[in-house]
């Protein structure tokens, strides 16, 4: 009975594992972030919208800014999941976007980056 109780623990905690592992570095987030001040900053809109607060925010909505109407017909939401799979590919995630940022192949780097966005509120 003993090494049942002791299974059942260490198989509800794997899982609890495996999400401290996907958290982001949000000071690594930063440096990733680089190739992004390109086009966007934290202040206002640039070549891309303005990403302060973007966690949580309705994709296609910062006021002032020209989105694609891919972007803004897409009905997303920028929460962790959206934002991973945007930052690994944004042209597979909404086909016809006007980004051109070809993504990050690194599930860590995209990790970090959400933690840094979500610095940025």
């Amino acid at each position: 009975m003993r090494s049942f109780v002791l299974g059942a623990v260490l198989a509800a905690l794997i899982p609890l594992s495996a999400q401290a592992q996907e958290a982001g570095d949000a000071a690594a987030g930063e440096k990733a972030f680089a190739p992004c001040k390109a086009c966007h900053n934290f202040q206002k809109n640039g070549v891309g919208p303005d990403l302060k607060g973007v966690v949580g925010r309705k994709a296609g909505t910062y006021e002032g800014y020209n989105y694609s109407a891919a972007l803004k017909n897409s009905g997303l939401t920028w929460d962790e999941a959206t934002l991973h799979e945007w930052l690994k590919n944004p042209k597979a995630k909404v086909p016809g976007t006007k980004m051109i940022f070809q993504g990050y192949p690194d599930d860590k780097k995209i990790n970090d980056v959400i933690a840094y966005l979500k610095t940025q509120s």
